[in-house]
Order: C-alpha cells, then structure tokens, then sequence
C-alpha cells in the first residue's frame, strides 16, 4: 500500500522528535501504528524519533477495557510502549460523542505533555476529511471550514498531526488484513441517533453521482488555497487600519473600510473581535449581519450602533467608527443571550 518513499513523508514531520499517537484500536489506527513502526524499523529510529501509543478508555462500553488492552498487547507486539488512559467521573447524558471527544483530546495532550512528545497522531484519514467537510457544509460554514482537517494544527503546546488524510479507510483495512493485524469494530459508529453517522451514510449516495473522497479532497484544498489568500488579504488591511486610542478600544476613520471587499471587511471585524471581546468567536450570520448593516452606515453616514462578541461598535457623524470593548456587565448579559447560538466544538465561524 505504502513504499519506503511514501513511508518517509508520511513521517518526516516526526524526525529525531517524540510522539505519541492516539490509537483506539479500530482498523485506521491501527494501521497508523504498524505504518509507524515500520518507519522506525527503516531508519526512523536512527534519527532519534522515538513513538508512544496511548489508548483512551472511555468507560462507556462494557468491552471497551479489554479493547484498551488488547491494544497494548498489539503496540507491544510492535515494540512501542503503551498506556490506557482513562476518562474518569460521571458521563454526560447528552452530546455524549462531543464531550467524550474534548475529554479524549484533554487526556491525549496531558499524556503528550507528560512524556515531553511535542506531537499527537491521529488516524484521520480521507473517508474522514470527506465527513468533516459534508457537516461543515451542512451548517453553514464557510470557505475556512470547506477546507476541512488540517494535516497539521497547533493545539497548546502540542502538534497535532494527522498523517492519513489522503489515505482512504478501504486502504487501511485493506492493510490491516494484508498484515494479518487483528483490529476493533466499534459499533457506536453505526448508531444512528449520533448526525455523524446519518452523514457518513450520506457519503455512499455522493459518491455515486459522483463526488467521491478525492472530490471532497479536491474542494477542502481549493478552499484552503482561498482561505489563504483571504486571510492574507484581511490581515494586511488590518495593518493598515489607523487607530486613535480611546478607553477599552479606539477609533478608526470609517472611510478605510468603505471600499474593503464585504469578504474582507467582514474578517477585519472577527479580528478586532477576538482582540477585543469575550473571546468566543460569533456565529458567521451574526457577523455577517453585523457587517452588512456597518456598510449600508458607511454608504449613508448614518449614526449607527451595534454589539457583538463583547464589543460595541459605534459610527458617529464626524467619520469615526468606535470600537470598545464592553463593560462587565453588558458583555455577561450578551454572553448569556448568546450561549445558545454559538457553534458546536470544532466547527468552523469564517
């Protein structure tokens, strides 16, 4: 499936660096953790990498104790040590697959820190990436969540790596049976009270008109080659902006947005939001709409005022756009409206 080439690049991230990688014991990661081995076997290890396996017990499922287990017997069978880390205290009773994932990460990065790995692995792969996009795309996200997984994300003091992404999971199992390496079904992925398992039954129907996993890998990439470009744009006109100080915020000529691209102006506002306000990042359509009344402003010179994210924005008759960070007692009133809109964990805003 992989040549010595392809094994290299998969894995040049890792040279003379330690990682752990996140392996649950189902046929995608554990292939990644033979791949890993082998890549150790064939030079890897000479560069002075050396690679940790962790699996999470979740504690949901009767099983999934011996399943942490026999993963360990498979990790050592590869020379690789192993630990089980185990998600402890009483389980949600609601979104159960969204904070069980935020506790996995939790752990993961905590047993990456313990061990001094600067990197976390993990087995997503091209069939996943397709997913991602489809649900992004069904919530409304835009170009920045099109592109879908990075293959390479900055988490706290940890890199998370996502080697597979341009691997379909039929090669994985398919490698996994080449090899004789036994691996583990988990059958909440084929329970269809959780969204991601109605999408992923969605995937099949594309396909056949069509839109296969290189398709989708087609569009996250043409969507991340705009996202770059955009985001570019958007912090150069940011640089730009002059800002006459004032208190929790400061002043801008509102002419040096009237002819920015909507796009563009609409990026400047996340920007000063996150700089300035609560620091959760408002839905896209409250953006947008906040974007698009500040224009019909600027075309009008209308007094106007609007709050968002924990900032207030006001544009005066003189020319001056104010923005201000709210005070305590506003922004914990708009923090409460908006609870409820925000976007689920991982979701994409722009």
């Amino acid at each position: 499936m992989i040549g010595p080439a392809e094994l290299t690049r998969l894995f040049a991230p890792l040279a003379g660096r330690r990682a752990l990688l996140a392996v649950s014991g189902g046929p995608d990661s554990v292939a990644l953790m033979r791949l890993a081995a082998l890549w150790l076997e064939q030079g890897g290890a000479d560069g002075g990498a050396q690679i940790f396996v962790a699996t999470v017990d979740h504690g949901l499922r009767a099983e999934s104790r011996a399943e942490a287990e026999a993963v360990g017997r498979w990790a050592s069978a590869l020379g690789l040590p192993h630990e089980i880390l185990l998600w402890q205290g009483a389980k949600p009773q609601s979104r159960i697959q969204e904070r069980a994932r935020a506790a996995r990460y939790a752990l993961l990065r905590a047993h990456a820190r313990s061990l001094g790995a600067d990197y976390l692995l993990t087995a997503h792969h091209a069939d996943d990436q397709a997913e991602t996009i489809l649900f992004r795309l069904l919530r409304g996200s835009g170009i920045a969540g099109l592109a879908g997984m990075q293959s390479e994300t900055k988490q706290a003091a940890v890199m998370l790596y996502r080697p597979l992404l341009n691997i379909s999971k039929k090669a994985l199992v398919a490698y996994c049976e080449a090899c004789a390496q036994p691996y583990i079904r988990d059958p909440s992925n084929e329970n269809s009270a959780f969204a991601r398992t109605r999408l992923r039954a969605l995937l099949p129907l594309l396909e056949e008109a069509g839109l296969d996993a290189a398709g989708w890998a087609r569009l996250g990439r043409r969507a991340r080659r705009a996202e770059q470009a955009l985001a570019a744009q958007a912090e150069q006109a940011g640089t730009k902006l002059e800002k006459i100080p004032v208190n929790d915020g400061f002043h801008i000529a509102a002419a040096s947005l009237r002819h920015l691209p909507a796009e563009i102006l609409l990026r400047v506002i996340a920007a000063e939001i996150a700089a300035l306000g609560s620091g959760r990042p408002p839905r896209l359509e409250r953006l947008e709409s906040l974007a698009q009344d500040l224009y019909a402003a600027l075309r009008t010179g209308a007094h106007w005022h609007r709050t968002l994210g924990g900032v207030g924005f006001s544009l005066r008759a003189d020319g001056l756009l104010t923005l201000q960070r709210e005070k305590p007692r506003r922004r914990g009133r708009e923090s409460a409206a908006a609870k409820a809109s925000d976007w689920p964990a991982g979701a994409a805003v722009l």
